[in-house]
């Protein structure tokens, strides 16, 4: 059974309904019922908008060593052949 109601449009809006009824010649009952079924339609068939990923910083406090001086950086994995282990952590030389 059709359900009555008011619609209050927008000016523009008006315009084109009106336009589009003249077009298919067609009341503008049917003119809005389509477009507002074709757009329910549309708007079913997109995915739900998720919650966007945050990304918590955490405070790991002072590093043990700086990173900016790649020299320091490479003698310390060096000295405690942190790659070597890392790359064979098996080896048993």
């Amino acid at each position: 059974m059709p359900t009555r109601t008011t619609l209050t449009l927008d000016d523009d809006v008006a315009v084109q309904l009106e336009r589009l009824r003249r077009e298919r010649d067609a009341s503008l009952k049917d003119v809005v019922n389509d477009l507002l079924r074709q757009k329910l339609h549309e708007l079913r068939a997109l995915p739900k908008p998720r919650k966007p990923f945050v990304t918590r910083a955490v405070n790991l406090g002072e590093p043990l060593l700086s990173l900016d001086n790649i020299g320091e950086v490479l003698e310390f994995l060096d000295e405690n052949d942190y790659i070597k282990k890392k790359l064979y952590p098996r080896d048993p030389g």
